[in-house]
């Protein structure tokens, strides 16, 4: 066997086969890079920046001072504000128990609770706020708790959408601490609950800091709860940009409002980025497996810890499928059956099927468009720590809330641009809108896993003769395969409910699930409603459905949110 050599010019081996030389090779694989990488960024210009940018720019230029100095205006900021708040807070205190059951300790069918516990998170807005109405209304199961109005509804559904949040992230944290500690702390005389205050909570700080932030963020910015939990009665930034737009027509007012929210978002961002790099550097400091089997007093708290997330989680949700049963002539399955059919006296122009085949289409387009553009983004991330610039664009549609993304698109795209070219047809902006919501959290469900990849492995196979195609199926897919159906999973359940920004992508004629959802609670009727609760089921359905699927293709990791 002989070797294989370059001469002086690289064109040839020693068997006579043309070979590619390093240089030029390098440099191709450097220009195929930098074109890939183009395509994502390409995508987040044409339907983020562009039309966010203008929107934002119209909020500065045009008639901001009288939106900025309306006591209309600083109402809807300040019970912004409140209700976040009181969903951070709620959040919080329901999911520190949760954590420690689902992560500190083991016990048999814990992964399954783990699944159960990450649906809420993934579950349409619509779906919540509907639950939730279900539930507290007069004739529903707490109906006797006389809570159906005010921000309580509110503030309990923005809880049951986030606490996952405060679970995964603090849990993860919980589940590397050294209990070496806290157990010498025992030992030396103190009291299970010093111990926890004294030692498990300063160092829990980090994940509760970083928890608290994203959890803020997403209460600031949720839309479609407070749009049908509040009505008219409680409005934030983000249903006063809605109402401007929708019933005022005033974009200028909606455009200063959209600003004023981007720099809530901002702050929120920066605290939260300070706070989660604070538990990274805590995790590398102690990172080991510090949980343990739980025994019979662990299950019992285990129990109390769960009870009221269960509850939480559970009891709307039944009161969901009670009223999906509820008929005019008394229980059955005619609602579900309505599904099938235009419901009448109702302003939505095709059967609720209808609607729910348009999700499903427009998020298979939009799962795929977040997942290939994230993969390239998340490679190019991993591969370099200069990249931090594209990690942060990457990262950009997570700061600026769906609403704003779809007011944007409907400004910018639903016209004839230059060169011809026409994007506004429902079909391309809203698995479009979609892909761009969707498209950080793909990103940040790949990046660490590539991160831990180690470049030796790369360069071993790269010796061997592989191309780099070769090396990234030999060495990164076996690795990248379980994020992959997480990063799959989530893209496809939160474009499948997104509502923010397909209510201002979509047409009347096109509707998606929840804007039918929507359409058929605003017209009164006990037919309209009841189709309406009828189709919530199946749209939880469909979104719990993927996330299980998902949970179970990925195994035993956690997700890095």
């Amino acid at each position: 066997m002989t070797a294989t050599t370059f001469s002086a010019n690289g064109r040839k081996s020693s068997s006579g086969d043309p070979v590619t030389p390093p240089v030029l090779r390098s440099r191709r694989l450097r220009a195929a890079r930098a074109g890939a990488i183009a395509l994502p960024l390409t995508f987040l210009g044409l339907f983020f920046l562009w039309p966010v940018g203008t929107l934002l720019w119209r909020g500065l230029s045009e008639g901001s001072g009288d939106a900025l100095a309306s006591e209309r205006t600083w109402a809807a900021f300040g019970t912004t504000i409140t209700l976040a708040l009181a969903g951070t807070v709620g959040s919080l205190v329901l999911g520190l128990g949760a954590a420690w059951a689902l992560y500190r300790v083991r016990w048999r069918g814990q992964a399954y609770a783990r699944a159960l516990v990450t649906v809420p998170f993934v579950l349409p807005t619509v779906v919540v706020a509907v639950a939730f109405g279900a539930l507290l209304r007069p004739s529903g199961l707490l109906g006797f708790l006389g809570l159906d109005q005010g921000i309580v509804p509110i503030v309990a559904a923005l809880v049951f959408f986030n606490v996952s949040v405060v679970v995964r992230i603090v849990g993860g944290t919980w589940a590397s601490l050294d209990p070496g500690t806290a157990i010498a702390a025992r030992t030396l005389g103190a009291s299970r609950w010093t111990a926890f205050r004294r030692i498990t909570l300063p160092a829990l700080g980090p994940g509760i800091a970083a928890a608290a932030a994203i959890v803020f963020l997403f209460c600031s910015t949720s839309f479609g709860i407070v749009l049908i939990l509040g009505g008219t009665r409680t409005n934030t930034l983000e249903t006063e940009i809605w109402l401007e737009v929708k019933q005022f027509l005033d974009l200028n007012t909606a455009a200063t409002l959209a600003l004023l929210q981007v720099v809530v978002v901002a702050l929120t961002l920066a605290i939260a980025g300070w706070a989660q790099s604070r538990r990274e550097r805590a995790l590398k400091r102690t990172r080991m497996d510090g949980t343990r089997s739980a025994t019979r007093a662990d299950l019992r708290l285990v129990t109390l810890a769960l009870a009221p997330s269960a509850l939480l989680v559970g009891l709307p949700l039944v009161g969901l499928v009670e009223r999906s049963l509820h008929t005019r002539s008394g229980w059955g399955f005619a609602n579900y059956a309505s599904l099938l059919t235009i419901p009448e006296r109702s302003n939505l122009p095709v059967p609720v099927w209808r609607a729910a085949v348009n999700s499903l289409e427009a998020a298979a387009i939009a799962t795929s468009v977040a997942f290939l553009f994230g993969l390239i983004l998340a490679a190019a991330i991993s591969r370099s720590r200069r990249a931090r610039w594209l990690d942060a664009v990457a990262m950009l549609p997570l700061g600026v809330s769906a609403v704003i993304v779809g007011l944007g698109i409907l400004l910018t795209l639903y016209r004839p641009l230059p060169g011809g070219f026409d994007f506004g047809d429902p079909r391309i902006l809203v698995p479009a809108a979609q892909a761009v919501v969707a498209l950080p959290l793909v990103v940040r469900s790949l990046v660490p896993t590539l991160r831990s990849i180690s470049p030796e492995l790369r360069s071993a196979a790269a010796t061997l003769g592989a191309n780099p195609r070769r090396v990234w199926w030999l060495v990164d897919w076996p690795i990248l395969r379980r994020p992959t159906g997480v990063a799959l999973g989530l893209a496809f359940a939160v474009s499948l409910g997104e509502f923010g920004a397909t209510s201002f992508a979509t047409r009347p004629d096109h509707p998606t699930l929840p804007t039918a959802i929507y359409r058929l609670l605003s017209r009164p009727g006990i037919e309209s409603v009841g189709t309406a609760f009828a189709a919530c089921v199946l749209l939880a359905f469909l979104t719990s459905a993927v996330m299980m699927v998902a949970e179970r293709w990925h195994g035993k990791e956690a997700v890095s949110w």
